[in-house]
């Protein structure tokens, strides 16, 4: 490689860096989620972090935005977001979500069932493998993404 070759290339990085923070800023987030979930709240500062708009409203239930929002019972958790038509369930990370955003897959959304520790706003000393998984408006499932499990 040469100068030329590596000085574009080392420009281009914070570049798309910033495309990616640009498409957050830009993106509203509303998230349904109960009073007394302090994960939640961690899950939304994450979300905030990554430069997304995220409104939340505090609900006695979240399985009545589940059903709204058609999030299969099996990938059930926590709390139950919404970003540009797409439901969001869980602890899903912020950059599974900008990926969902601009490959725009014809999908319902995106979910980490139940509550995994060492996915965002479910930090700790033990991460465990986790999948992040994408589900149709049919109930389909597939692995949209992949986490290892760190100690």
């Amino acid at each position: 490689m040469n100068r030329k070759s590596f000085l574009r290339a080392a420009l281009a990085l914070p570049v798309a860096g910033l495309a990616g923070r640009l498409l957050a800023a830009a993106t509203h987030v509303q998230v349904y989620k109960t009073a007394t979930c302090g994960c939640c709240g961690q899950w939304v500062a994450h979300m905030k972090s990554n430069g997304f708009d995220v409104q939340f409203e505090n609900v006695p239930d979240t399985a009545p935005y589940r059903q709204k929002y058609g999030v299969p019972e099996a990938m059930a958790s926590c709390h139950t977001a919404v970003v540009e038509g797409y439901a969001i369930e869980g602890h899903v990370p912020a950059a599974d979500i900008q990926r969902l955003l601009r490959e725009k897959p014809k999908a319902a959304g995106l979910a980490v069932p139940g509550m995994v520790m060492g996915s965002p706003g479910m930090e700790g000393s033990t991460a465990q493998a986790y999948s992040v998984m994408l589900f149709t408006a049919d109930g389909k499932t597939s692995v949209w993404s992949k986490y290892p499990a760190k100690s």
